[in-house]
């Protein structure tokens, strides 16, 4: 059986990608990575327009009803472009509304994230990849207590899906989130601290829900690194071409032709993967969690190796930021270690096969 992409899919891309060049050019993330803005709203408006924040919406609720496919392809090219957007929040809010959610939230949520109006931040860190720093979060008549790290599209965001202890997921609005400093900075992750909170607990929030979301969730992430890598390779061979030693293009020495094609080789199949595992969210059900742990595992240890040597492929200046190579080496990096790192992920892996 042939596995590719449809008409449908590609023009998807096509247009994600012109959409991104006109508005999230390198300037245009540089703005945002120094500036700290909290969203680049001028960014997220536009991919609103074009249907990106209700791929995942039910026609019924404003949005397209696609799948996850789409939505990791969607994923891949904000990737590329290292676009600064709340992209992944609104996607996995969506997710668990549409999904876990009763009519009533489904009514009030989720055409505003279709829309793009409405920001969403992801709060599940504890519960995926384990609690740190006496993190976590406690539930009680209808009220939640503790902390949550690593808040996923926490700056202003307008509703949270926070996981407690026991793997049950709540809605929480307008709750303030401190920001926290990562490595990659074309992103917002926050710190969210609940006291007595009042929250809403998904109608079908329980720890399904939870391993449902997680599974996407890596896979998004697999999929914005196979973005991020593409794009890193693709900039280092146009170096190649371009840059000349000795009265050559050093793209003509064999050494760094080997670094190219290296980097060509381990892309490609794990495009297969991530494609594959995204189309395997809906369609192959059982298979689901074991090939989004696969993606993300993989997708880890390819995208850091790419973008090491992409890097070393511009020589000295690939380590400055006159290039803006880092954003990618960094988004990359975030990926590796958001909601699990490697081998975390592969353990899960390992426990779904029975070999743990």
């Amino acid at each position: 059986m042939r596995f590719g992409l449809s008409l449908e899919q590609r023009q998807l891309q096509d247009s994600l990608a012109r959409t991104l060049e006109r508005v999230s050019p390198p300037e245009r993330v540089r703005r945002f990575a120094e500036t700290r803005e909290p969203v680049a709203r001028d960014v997220w408006t536009a991919l609103a327009e074009l249907g990106v924040g209700g791929l995942l919406v039910p026609e019924a609720q404003g949005g397209a009803g696609l799948g996850l496919l789409e939505v990791a392809l969607a994923s891949e090219a904000l990737g590329r472009a290292t676009a600064p957007s709340p992209f992944l929040g609104a996607m996995l809010a969506s997710l668990a509304l549409a999904h876990a959610g009763s009519p009533d939230q489904q009514r009030r949520w989720l055409p505003r994230l279709a829309a793009g109006v409405a920001v969403a931040g992801i709060a599940l860190a504890e519960a995926v990849a384990g609690a740190r720093d006496g993190a976590g979060v406690a539930s009680a008549a209808g009220r939640l207590d503790g902390r949550s790290l690593f808040v996923i599209d926490a700056a202003e965001a307008d509703l949270f899906v926070v996981a407690d202890r026991d793997g049950r997921l709540h809605l929480v609005e307008g709750a303030p989130a401190r920001p926290m400093t990562t490595i990659d900075h074309t992103r917002r992750l926050g710190e969210l601290t609940l006291a007595g909170t009042p929250s809403e607990p998904l109608a079908r929030g329980d720890g399904g829900a939870l391993v449902m979301l997680r599974d996407a969730a890596w896979i998004l992430l697999a999929a914005d690194t196979l973005g991020a890598a593409a794009g890193m390779l693709d900039r280092a061979v146009a170096y190649a071409k371009d840059r000349e030693q000795f009265g050559r293009p050093i793209g003509a020495f064999q050494a760094v032709k080997h670094l190219c094609a290296e980097m060509a080789a381990e892309l490609e199949p794990a495009r297969a993967l991530v494609w594959y595992a995204a189309y395997a969210f809906e369609n192959a059900p059982a298979e689901r969690s074991l090939l989004a742990a696969h993606a993300k595992a993989h997708l880890s240890e390819i995208g850091r190796m790419i973008a090491r040597t992409a890097t070393e492929v511009h020589g000295g200046i690939g380590f400055t930021d006159a290039l803006g190579l880092h954003y990618a080496f960094k988004r990359i990096g975030l990926n590796r270690q958001l909601l699990g790192g490697p081998e975390r992920v592969r353990l899960t892996a390992a426990e779904l096969q029975g070999f743990a």
